[in-house]
């Protein structure tokens, strides 16, 4: 491979018709663009398609004659509608043709796994001549890659866990090498929860960042990410001074960087402290809950989690008193309160959290609207109780208060720390 005197240009192609259609979302190119961010290369220009072989080859070649790199994700499994091999084979002048070492890595694959292999599975291997293999450990399709003219195009399946697994096995050591002697652009991603785009942008732009950090913003609903980028040597260093100047223009609402999350972030720091948590979800459902097990190791913080959704379930699990429900409402300061303790003393944990709420569309009032929700925090010396108003649809007003939920506890545990420091 030749050595490139400049950054990458590098486009990603999506193609499939339920990516077209809306039946499921193009999460793969935010992936390998997040990726490829992290390893000092930019996403210039993305593009789907859907199943049709006359759309997949004009984008092949159309962004093979502008780009260096084409990573290309879906269209690689064993039913008709998979037309990737094809219609690329046909695109740059190659036969189709079927490649032993990919046949033999797909009867690998299922032989390791004591599965029968369908014979429809062959269908896996016909590729394009002179292309040269990737390896897909987690599944079935072999990648492939080809040159063409000047562009490098790689050919990935559309299962997102084999595409970045692949995209980070087999594409990144190419790219690097490709890349040859530029020196690797450096990012640092800072998040923030509990400030908008503006607000954020706002409070940093007219600051002195160090000369040679280029700064740039970016929303994943409902966090805001402020962008570092630094390039040549030194940028490490330039990076660490942009990213303090950052945070405390910013603090307390930076609860992560680059790949944390927030609620990865929160479990660490209940394992920190050596406290257990137990949760009363109401209009969340049990999302909390799940976000925290979702980590491997849960059980050495996370107590138990209840979704008390009727107000007999509030009474029977939680203990909440008769006469909140029927004065305050379940939807109400005094029920989170009590949720929030009765949780606590039924799990015999450090902490208890309380979610209720008004996800709707229906169900609100004038004066508790959709988008209403409480949140109550009890560590048995102190209880924390607020109101909020989220706005958007249930979907986005559940996830807005469990985030929010997460960044209470991340919160409070902050402050315990800073309290306990000499």
């Amino acid at each position: 491979m030749t050595c490139e005197t400049k950054p990458l240009e590098i486009a990603v192609l999506a193609t499939g018709d339920e990516l077209i259609n809306g039946e499921m979302a193009d999460t793969n190119t935010s992936r390998i663009a997040g990726i490829l961010g992290a390893n000092g290369f930019a996403l210039l220009e993305s593009r789907v398609v859907g199943d049709v072989e006359q759309e997949i080859e004009k984008a092949l070649k159309d962004l093979a004659e502008k780009r260096q790199v084409v990573i290309v994700t879906g269209g690689l499994g064993p039913t008709e509608d998979d037309l990737t091999a094809r219609v690329a084979a046909r695109a740059f002048g190659r036969r189709l043709a079927l490649n032993e070492k990919a046949l033999g890595q797909i009867r690998d694959f299922f032989a390791s796994r004591a599965m029968e292999m369908h014979a429809r599975n062959e269908k896996q291997a016909l590729l394009p001549q002179q292309s040269t293999i990737l390896g897909n450990r987690l599944g079935t399709a072999p990648g492939f890659s080809l040159r063409y003219k000047e562009c490098d195009l790689f050919f990935l399946p559309g299962v997102p866990k084999e595409m970045v697994d692949m995209l980070e096995q087999q594409v990144l050591p190419r790219l690097q090498l490709r890349s040859g002697g530029v020196m690797p652009l450096e990012e640092r991603i800072l998040k923030v929860f509990g400030l908008s785009e503006p607000r954020v942008e706002d409070l940093i732009n007219g600051q002195q960042l160090p000369e040679g950090v280029a700064l740039a913003f970016g929303v994943d609903f409902p966090f805001v990410h402020v962008k570092l980028r630094a390039r040549g040597e030194g940028a490490d260093q330039l990076l660490d001074q942009a990213e303090l100047q950052v945070r405390k223009l910013l603090a307390p609402y930076v609860f992560g960087r680059d790949r944390e999350t927030l609620a990865g972030n929160v479990a660490r720091m209940l394992t920190d402290a050596g406290l257990t948590i137990a949760l009363a979800e109401s209009c969340t459902g049990g999302l909390v809950s799940q976000m925290l097990t979702d980590l491997p190791g849960s059980s050495v913080y996370f107590e138990r989690g209840a979704v008390t959704y009727s107000n007999a379930a509030k009474q029977d699990w939680l203990q909440v008193p008769t006469g909140v429900l029927e004065t305050a409402g379940a939807v109400s300061e005094d029920c989170a309160k009590a949720m929030a303790r009765g949780i606590r003393d039924a799990a015999g944990s450090e902490l208890g959290l309380a979610i209720t709420g008004i996800a709707g569309p229906a169900g609100g009032t004038e004066q508790k609207p959709v988008g209403t929700v409480f949140l109550a925090l009890c560590d048995g010396r102190t209880d924390q109780v607020k109101g909020y108003r989220f706005s958007g649809d249930r979907e986005r007003v559940r996830h807005m208060a469990g985030c929010m939920a997460l960044e209470w506890i991340r919160r409070y545990l902050a402050s315990r720390l800073e309290s306990r420091q000499p």
